[in-house]
């Protein structure tokens, strides 16, 4: 905490003043409050190591270089609307964690990381935890490295105001990073935190959707602004329309009755007209509820399935309860449907990257299978010619670590089928490439 004592109050104070001062408004990525009121804790490198050593990660991270401050960010952003204030007149507003190398790596000027997290169902969650898992696998891959990392909440999650989650909403997705890097530049001048201006680009699932939408429209709209040296994009649904196109409604996705049904009424806030009533795409007794069901204030994965507010069961079990299947054929089939045409808007397919990207996934990824997605993106990219992405496969290792006998098990009626796949995605998949996305990053700076 010696940056923010340093700082002290009556520093804290003039920033906030100064952030409040002019005439013409809020600016896109402004604080709402000083960065120095907004610090939550520091990991020693020292305790870094000690809980990578437990944990079996510090082969992928290396030891700690440096210590590393969480703190938390409130900052401005339109919604997926395009609206800056909400209709009781207040800025529309994002929060977000920023961790600060800092101790041996204090002074030592930084690169920006700007990262974007996995789905959450979970409205409260924030990343500016250093007792969030994925928070802390940040920390130590990157901050403990001597990166600066900015990690939006999006929309409508922990401080937004925001009255929903735009979910794999391309553009505001992009909008929510964009702002989190400009409000990470104002809290560190605020902080006296040297950053190199070179900014890196990640996410993983969601998080890869939003990473790519942010990084297309950085080079498309801000290139003078951000400088963006490096992408790299991780289990992310690219391929939104393909997603639906091509589903397999006997063998849906893991995570479906969460993910499906978030997709399907973020839409329909965005843009309307997905539906005029839940109950045209979704069953009794889900329809009652869903369309303001997610991100929930108080439930989890768990017990969205365990109250009954979705249903549980095999995926296709819980599939065929909460759809109508004649609606999920009419997406597979009809080009005009509403779904349809949205997911093609939301498609990041067709963009030509100007900085080197990184791709990577799991050939085995049953929630965003790289078959569906990153192998789809590669080919469109192979087909225009564009030369700066590398596609990395990371099942050889997760088989290697976790497959029992080194092989993914094959007998879905075996307890170790369904530990394996049902960790695959969130748990085993992740900090593999979140280490090839460090060595990428590692050969740019």
């Amino acid at each position: 905490m010696t940056r923010f004592i340093r700082l002290g109050w009556v520093a804290i104070v003039a920033a906030w003043l100064a952030a409040c001062g002019g005439s013409s408004g809020p600016e896109r990525g402004s604080l709402v409050e000083p960065a120095a009121a907004g610090y939550v804790a520091t990991l020693s490198a020292a305790q870094i190591d000690a809980a990578t050593s437990s944990n079996g990660l510090q082969a992928l991270t290396g030891p700690a270089r440096c210590d590393v401050e969480f703190v938390s960010l409130t900052y401005r952003t339109p919604g997926a609307r395009g609206e800056e204030r909400l209709p009781t007149g207040e800025p529309v507003q994002a929060s977000g964690a920023l961790l600060l190398p800092a101790g041996a790596c204090d002074g030592e000027p930084a690169p920006l990381l700007a990262y974007t997290r996995g789905t959450d169902v979970s409205r409260p969650r924030a990343m500016a935890n250093p007792q969030d898992a994925e928070a802390f696998l940040l920390a130590a891959m990157y901050a403990a490295q001597g990166y600066a990392v900015v990690a939006t909440d999006y929309l409508g999650y922990n401080r937004s105001n925001y009255p929903f989650h735009p979910y794999l909403h391309a553009d505001s997705e992009a909008s929510s990073v964009i702002d989190s890097i400009r409000a990470a530049r104002n809290a560190a001048e605020e902080l006296g935190v040297p950053l190199t201006g070179e900014v890196m680009l990640s996410g993983y699932s969601q998080g890869g959707h939003a990473s790519m939408a942010a990084h297309r429209a950085i080079e498309r709209d801000f290139a003078g602004e951000i400088g963006v040296v490096a992408g790299a994009h991780l289990a992310g649904p690219y391929n939104m329309s393909g997603s639906f196109k091509d589903a397999d409604l006997d063998n849906p996705i893991a995570g479906y009755q969460f993910f499906v049904p978030f997709i399907v009424t973020a839409w329909q806030k965005t843009y309307g007209g997905i539906y005029d009533d839940p109950s045209e795409i979704f069953k009794a007794p889900y329809a009652g509820s869903i369309h303001d069901l997610l991100p929930s204030p108080t439930l989890t994965y768990t017990t969205l399935v365990s109250t009954g507010a979705l249903p549980g069961g095999t995926l296709k079990e819980a599939q065929d309860a909460l759809f109508h299947l004649d609606y999920l054929q009419d997406v597979k089939t009809n080009p005009e449907n509403p779904l349809f045409v949205a997911a093609l808007r939301n498609d990041l397919l067709g963009w030509t990257p100007v900085a080197p990207v990184l791709l990577c996934g799991g050939a085995g990824d049953p929630t965003v299978p790289p078959s569906m997605h990153q192998a789809v993106l590669m080919a469109d990219f192979g087909a225009r010619g564009v030369a700066n992405v590398v596609s990395v496969d990371v099942d050889p290792q997760v088989q290697a670590i976790y497959g029992p006998g080194g092989v993914a098990p094959t007998d879905p009626a075996t307890p170790e089928f369904a530990t394996y796949y049902g960790s695959y995605h969130g748990t085993y998949e992740p900090p593999l490439c979140h280490a090839q996305a460090r060595g990428f990053f590692d050969s740019v700076r």
